[in-house]
């Protein structure tokens, strides 16, 4: 496979409520950075969001003088709040996201019958496979990895790869195939195109659930490693072998506690709809939605 040019340095920020790991791409050479993934504080007992989280990528990013070209998503995440439209307010950039989002905003808008304005959503760009993103003299490839969502995507830049959602570290296997318009086949065959770079390809991971528990929480990992002891997709696995698995393993998952609130935001980039007549602004809860549910 192509290089991917890169004079990057990655820097890591965990989010222990939702177990989701952020990440600053700095270019070396120009001070010119990426954000993958941020996270805006939610506690779903009340509807209150914070910036905590966010505002330590702000820090990093001013503290270093770093200035931000792209705030990507791997994909739409249904179990945290995207900071990502408070980071571009904060720190400007544009935002990025698979094009295969156009699909997730159209099934999600009408599962909570969404009002014509909610679909036009806040994504600066919606990047084809394969396409190239330049940072400073750094660049990202984009991979198309869909499975767990129609959305998912990879980036690669240099002997590293941003792999959202779709594996966790080896003892933890992959991500959950339920969501609308998952599919496990799909994944597999994304998950084998991931695995298909060279061994010693740093692994980023959006989240880590800490395995059985009995360990610390990790996020990094690698190819080589994932090939090996990946518990759901290790070599050796069998298409058919995953799907039964997969398939099996999600019949017994409950939904994340912040998705029905959470997906109706990050279709939009991180846009809350507008605050109604009151000052407050709401989201949607549907009663017995199979497609919610």
């Amino acid at each position: 496979m192509e290089s991917v040019k890169s004079n990057a340095v990655v820097t890591a920020f965990f989010e222990e409520a939702s177990c989701t790991a952020s990440y600053v791409i700095a270019d070396l050479g120009t001070s010119r950075c990426v954000i993958i993934d941020p996270v805006l504080d939610y506690q779903a007992e009340s509807a209150h969001t914070g910036t905590q989280s966010a505002d330590r990528l702000v820090d990093h990013v001013i503290q270093n003088g770093l200035s931000v070209d792209w705030v990507l998503e791997t994909h739409v995440h249904a179990d945290h709040f995207t900071a990502a439209a408070y980071l571009k307010r904060r720190l400007g950039g544009s935002l990025g996201i698979g094009a295969g989002v156009a699909e997730v905003q159209r099934t999600i808008s009408e599962i909570f019958n969404l009002a014509p304005d909610a679909t036009t959503d806040g994504f600066d760009r919606k990047f084809d496979d394969g396409e190239r993103i330049t940072f400073g003299e750094s660049e990202f490839e984009v991979m198309f990895t869909p499975g767990h969502t129609p959305a998912c995507v990879c980036y690669r830049v240099g002997d590293a790869i941003f792999v959202g959602d779709t594996l966790f570290m080896p003892d933890s296997g992959t991500a959950r195939c339920d969501f609308p318009g998952g599919d496990a086949a799909t994944l597999f065959k994304s998950i084998r195109r991931i695995l298909s770079l060279p061994g010693n390809t740093m692994m980023y991971l959006c989240h880590n659930y800490g395995g059985d528990n009995s360990r610390a929480h990790k996020w990094v990992t690698d190819v080589a490693t994932q090939r090996t002891h990946n518990i759901h997709v290790r070599d050796g696995v069998t298409a058919e072998e995953f799907i039964a698995l997969r398939n099996a393993r999600d019949a017994t998952l409950a939904l994340p506690h912040v998705m029905l609130p959470a997906i109706q935001v990050n279709i939009r980039a991180g846009r809350f709809p507008a605050p109604e007549n009151n000052g407050y602004v709401y989201l949607k809860i549907p009663r017995n939605c199979p497609g919610a549910s």
